[in-house]
């Protein structure tokens, strides 16, 4: 699917006002703190239920009002909509006018993707944004996994009450073999994803990264020692376990890393390379997804410009050109959009905004 018109109102600093978007490319261009951000904050945020700059809702309402929306149409005509009151402790999540009971079940609908310049936590913020990463993925192409995840989550969660609380030798038994099944489940699905997902990372990083092609290599690790059972692992870490709380082993300690030469990304790629190789990452996931659930993936970019010089958005475009997606870049002027723009120029199949001080206005002509 691909987004129609989005309505914003009151979302950060962005004025009420309605945009239509280009099925193929949209650019926004404009200085900073002017609200391009905020315009992909808002796809996102209709996408994911959340926001991908901070985890309290509140704070992308408009400090000067207590009510924001945001409200989207696709191209069958289909309409997604969220709206909040500061004084309301839930959202009002709408489909086609009819109320949802989550946020996530937005979700369901959309298959969105990110790269902004806080993207490249997925190498320095530790293990949890790589998990993120992953498991956002494995939520539109491993069908089982929402559900596993849910599981998983539930029993983690008792388990370490029965740890914090030093229940009996039986209920800490039973919480353990259910953590354990649930854990190796969730391991095996990841598993899978991981080695799907290195496969395509392959031909990614062959168009945007041709010099480090056969160099780079991808490891995971699944919450505990692969020559050793999680069940022997809990035993052994059983009155740590009990005096620190909660549990030290596990699929909540799955970690994802990726290297070249056998060493971290970020020890052996500058920060441009860096950003390269997280695109392919993230074209890697919209592929996967793509052929799953059969959609038009969204691909939201933040500031195009950083870290990227003219030769790395000229793969960055080639790369682009071998996704059936639409696609919501922002940049701080026209300059960082070349050479997309050019030789996008007479297929006329983009459309060009500006952003200043939260209006949005439609470029007609490039000057």
């Amino acid at each position: 699917m691909s987004i129609e018109s989005i309505y914003v109102k009151n979302f950060r600093n962005l004025e009420e006002q309605k945009f239509n978007l280009n099925p193929q490319l949209n650019f926004f261009i404009g200085d900073n703190g002017s609200g391009k951000s905020s315009i992909l904050e808002s796809v996102f945020f209709i996408g994911h239920g959340k926001s991908f700059r901070t985890t309290k809702s509140d704070m992308v309402c408009n400090f000067d009002h207590d009510e924001f929306a945001v409200h989207i149409k696709d191209e069958s005509n289909a309409s997604f909509g969220l709206s909040k009151h500061r004084s309301q402790a839930n959202f009002i999540v709408k489909k086609n006018g009819s109320k949802l009971g989550k946020l996530s079940e937005l979700a369901n609908d959309f298959a969105i993707q990110i790269v902004t310049p806080e993207s490249f936590k997925l190498f320095f913020g530790g293990a949890k944004e790589r998990r993120r990463f992953l498991d956002l993925g494995m939520f539109h192409v491993e069908h089982s996994f929402g559900h596993a995840w849910k599981l998983f989550t539930k029993i983690h969660r008792q388990r370490n009450a029965v740890l914090k609380s030093k229940l009996t030798k039986e209920h800490l038994d039973y919480w353990t073999n259910e953590f354990v099944e649930s854990s190796e489940n969730l391991s095996l699905l990841r598993e899978i994803y991981c080695k799907k997902l290195d496969s395509e990372l392959e031909k990614w990083i062959a168009i945007l990264l041709p010099e480090v092609a056969d160099r780079v290599s991808l490891s995971y690790y699944k919450g505990w020692s692969k020559n050793r059972s999680l069940s022997d692992t809990l035993y052994e870490q059983k009155e740590k376990e009990y005096q620190l709380g909660y549990s030290q082993a596990g699929a909540q300690k799955f970690d994802l890393k990726f290297y070249v030469d056998g060493k971290s990304i970020e020890l052996k790629l500058s920060r441009g390379q860096q950003k390269l190789f997280l695109v392919a990452l993230t074209f890697a996931q919209m592929r996967l997804i793509e052929e799953v659930k059969q959609v038009k993936a969204i691909l939201l970019v933040d500031d195009l410009g950083a870290e990227l010089d003219s030769n790395s958005r000229k793969k960055f475009n080639t790369a682009l050109n071998k996704l059936n997606c639409q696609v919501v870049i922002t940049a701080i002027d026209v300059g960082a959009l070349n050479p997309i723009i050019s030789e996008n120029e007479n297929k006329k199949n983009y459309t060009m905004f500006h952003v200043k001080h939260g209006e949005i206005l439609e470029i007609k002509e490039i000057g």
